[in-house]
């Protein structure tokens, strides 16, 4: 979820906003209804209203609604949008939209349950011949020199002052990406689309593609530079590729293993591969570098994922096995009571009472176990 610092800086991204006023102003007719996935405080619902909306469904999962309530409210739209706290694809609307706008990725287009969203939105939420914003993303990527972004995660690793071997905090480090903006001249292949996201038509949350490039400069390689081209409506674009005036999502950096100088003409060939497992992506990228001259010599081969990104524990892996049998820690039992008294219709402050008397080495009064059970209501309420 965004902070609300987090929301103005989308708000005071003029390259993103200019775009979205403008799609949001060509396709709200009058009587037009909207549905604004993901509303943060609320500014493409009022936007619509001003455009002529006569009906826009706000929705945001976060308390940041209540801010957009407030908003909307002294701003005289309050009759006209209709704020919902819930997930997209839990609200049930009583007429379909017209137009349906988000701006719910992350860096890029991939991230968390953004598809899902829109492929539910889309085929729930929208009217026959109705408006999506944005209409797709285009993605591309290029092998980049960037040794400022590549020292930032490694250079405490490869160079400790203190004489020891840290190599094992290397290889998980090389197999998270990050952001980081980089320059034209920074590239060292031409820039080649990944994959188009066309939110008319997509199903599936996960991609995978193979890219090939020649070198095009030579020069020090670190890995890979992945950004996107948003089109929300036909003509109406914004870009935060390379060179571009920089906007609020930055651009994804895929490192390498280990810098690898590159010649004109050399062959660099990456697998590169996205798929939403529960809430989050676990990204793919293969690599294989072969010699210009020698076609059949691999300079490298790199396998690299997000997956081997995450330090885990024998112990904690095997709590995750399909044989494993699990017993409940502290931590659990004071859910599970917890759980089990909101199931009876048992009211907050008396399972906190309840809580507290139960686990008083856990609790030093109710109010501290009523912080801990308001919590778990948020999460599980109805």
């Amino acid at each position: 979820m965004y902070s609300i610092l987090g929301y103005g800086s989308m708000i005071a991204d003029k390259g993103r906003m200019d775009a979205y006023v403008k799609a949001l102003r060509q396709a709200v007719k009058p009587d037009s209804v909207v549905v604004d996935i993901g509303t943060g405080t609320g500014i493409f619902a009022l936007l619509a209203c001003q455009f002529g909306a006569k009906k826009v469904y706000a929705i945001e999962p976060s308390d940041t609604i209540q801010v957009a309530r407030e908003i909307a409210y002294v701003n005289g739209y309050a009759d006209r949008i209709q704020l919902i706290q819930k997930l997209s694809s839990q609200v049930e609307l009583p007429e379909l939209a017209d137009v349906v706008i988000s701006d719910i990725r992350g860096v890029l287009p991939l991230f968390k349950q953004h598809i899902p969203s829109i492929v539910d939105a889309r085929k729930r939420l929208l009217a026959p011949g109705g408006i999506m914003i944005p209409q797709r993303d285009t993605l591309w990527a290029a092998v980049v020199e960037v040794p400022h972004l590549y020292n930032r995660i490694v250079s405490a690793w490869d160079d400790s002052e203190y004489g020891f071997d840290m190599k094992a905090a290397r290889q998980i480090v090389t197999n998270i990406w990050s952001k980081g903006w980089v320059a034209p001249a920074q590239l060292l292949t031409t820039p080649q689309s990944w994959a188009i996201l066309d939110y008319t038509t997509i199903e599936s949350p996960d991609i995978s593609a193979e890219i090939n490039w020649d070198v095009a400069r030579s020069g020090t390689a670190h890995g890979l530079s992945v950004w996107f081209d948003a089109t929300l409506a036909e003509g109406i674009s914004f870009s935060n590729a390379p060179g571009m005036p920089e906007l609020i999502y930055s651009i994804a950096f895929f490192p390498w293993t280990e810098a690898v100088l590159l010649r004109v003409g050399d062959k660099v060939s990456v697998t590169l591969q996205a798929n939403l497992v529960g809430e989050d992506y676990v990204w793919r990228w293969n690599t294989c570098v072969l010699e210009g001259d020698n076609p059949e010599k691999v300079k490298a081969k790199f396998q690299q994922s997000t997956f081997f990104g995450i330090p885990l524990s024998p112990a904690q892996l095997r709590k995750t096995a399909a044989n494993y049998v699990p017993t409940l820690n502290e931590d659990g039992e004071i859910d599970r009571l917890i759980v089990e008294f909101m199931s009876s219709g048992m009211a907050l402050g008396d399972i906190a009472n309840r809580v507290k008397d139960k686990f008083p080495s856990r609790f030093r009064n109710s109010q501290e176990a009523l912080t801990r059970i308001g919590d778990i209501s948020k999460k599980y309420s109805k």
